[in-house]
C-alpha cells in the first residue's frame, strides 16, 4: 500500500515543479509587445515615410522615361524590373535599389540600438526578468520583433512601389518578375537584420542609449563615406600585388576579391545584382534605360530565378552567417551580464 502513496506524492511533486517552470513561449509575448510598441511609435512612421519617399521619387522619374520610350520598348524582357534597377538621368541615374541599400542599415540600427540598454536605464529589465520567463526570451523576443517590423516596412515599400509602377506604366509583371521582387525584398530584410543584430550587440554592451546610437549610426556613416576607399587599401596592404610574377599577381587579385566580400554591403549588392538583373553581364545601376535594354537584348537567354539564386548562394550564406554571429555574440553577452534591481 505504501508504493501507490509514494507514487502519488512523486506525481504531485512533479506537477508542482512543472507548474513552476517558465513558459516556453515567453519570447512570443515579448516579441508581440515589442512589435506593437514599434508599429505605434513615431519612429516607425518617420522611417517608413523617409524610405517610401526615397523609393517613390526615383521610381516616378524612371517610369516617366519608360512611358516616353514605350514604342521602342514594347516586348522587351524584364522591363518591369527596370523600375527598381535603372536610374533616371534626372536624378543622376540613382535607382530604387540604391536608395534601399543606402537607408536599410539606418532602419536596422534605429530599431535595435536601444533594445536592451533602454530597459536597463529605465529600471524595467529587472522587473521583466522577474516574470516567469527564461532570460534569453528577452533578447530573442526583441530581435524577432525587430525583424518583424522591418519586414512590415520593406513589404509596404515594395507593394507601394510596384503598385504605383503598374499604374503609371500599365504593365502587369510576369510571375518571374514578381518572384524576383519577392526574393529581393527577402534579401533586403536579411541585410537589415544584420544591422539590427549589430545594433542589438551595441545595446547589450553599452549602458547608454545615446552612446549606442552614436556608435551605430557613426559606423553606418563611416562605411558609407569611407568603406569603398578603406577596404581596397586594407586589401592591397594585406595582399600586395606583384605584377612581375603572374601567378603571384593572380593569387593576390583573388585574395583581394575574397577579402572585399567581408563587407555586408558588398554581399547585399551582389545578391540584388543577380536577383533583379537576369543578365549577369550588366552591373547594377546601369547608366540609363537605353543601356539596360540593349544589354538585355545582347543575351540570347536570360537567367532563370533559380540560376540567379544559385549564382549568389555563397553571398546569401555569408550574409546569414555574419548576422547569426553578431546575434550570438549579443545573446551570450546578455546572458552573462548581471542585472540589478
Amino acid at each position: 500500500m505504501a508504493a501507490p502513496a509514494d507514487t502519488a506524492r512523486r506525481t504531485d511533486a512533479g506537477r508542482a515543479r512543472r507548474s513552476e517552470r517558465a513558459p516556453s513561449g515567453g519570447w512570443r509575448t515579448i516579441a508581440a509587445k515589442e512589435l506593437a510598441d514599434h508599429i505605434t511609435s513615431s519612429r516607425f512612421f518617420v522611417l517608413l515615410l523617409i524610405v517610401t519617399v526615397a523609393a517613390i521619387v526615383p521610381m516616378y522619374f524612371i517610369s516617366s522615361d519608360i512611358s516616353a520610350s514605350a514604342p521602342q520598348l514594347a516586348g522587351q524582357p524584364a522591363l518591369f524590373l527596370a523600375l527598381f534597377v535603372v536610374g533616371s538621368p534626372s536624378l543622376g541615374n540613382v535607382a530604387v535599389v540604391s536608395f534601399a541599400a543606402l537607408l536599410v542599415p539606418l532602419v536596422g540600427i534605429a530599431f535595435g540600438f536601444d533594445g536592451i540598454n533602454s530597459e536597463r536605464s529605465q529600471g524595467t529589465l529587472s522587473r521583466l526578468l522577474a516574470q516567469p520567463i527564461h532570460r534569453d526570451d528577452v533578447i530573442n523576443g526583441k530581435f524577432t520583433a525587430g525583424i518583424a517590423v522591418i519586414a512590415v516596412m520593406i513589404t509596404t515599400l515594395v507593394v507601394v512601389v510596384a503598385g504605383l509602377g503598374m499604374i503609371r506604366l500599365g504593365i502587369i509583371p510576369s510571375p518571374e518578375e514578381i518572384a524576383r521582387i519577392v526574393v529581393w525584398a527577402g534579401a533586403t530584410v536579411l541585410y537589415a537584420s544584420f544591422w539590427l543584430a549589430f545594433a542589438l550587440l551595441l545595446s547589450t554592451v553599452m549602458r547608454g542609449t545615446a552612446s549606442a546610437a552614436l556608435v551605430g549610426f557613426g559606423t553606418w556613416l563611416g562605411l558609407l563615406l569611407f568603406g569603398q576607399f578603406l577596404l581596397p587599401l586594407f586589401a592591397n596592404f594585406l595582399f600586395p600585388l606583384d605584377k612581375a610574377n603572374a601567378n603571384a599577381y593572380l593569387a593576390s587579385t583573388t585574395a583581394q576579391a575574397t577579402f572585399m566580400r567581408i563587407s555586408p554591403s558588398t554581399l547585399y549588392g551582389d545578391i540584388i545584382t543577380a536577383v533583379l538583373n537576369p543578365n549577369t553581364k550588366t552591373v547594377l545601376g546601369v547608366g540609363n534605360l537605353g543601356q539596360y535594354v540593349s544589354s538585355q537584348q545582347q543575351v540570347p537567354g536570360l537567367l532563370s530565378l533559380d540560376q540567379s539564386i544559385l549564382l549568389v548562394w555563397p553571398q546569401i550564406v555569408a550574409l546569414v552567417a555574419v548576422t547569426v554571429v553578431l546575434f550570438a555574440l549579443a545573446y551570450v553577452l546578455f546572458l552573462r551580464q548581471e542585472v540589478r534591481a
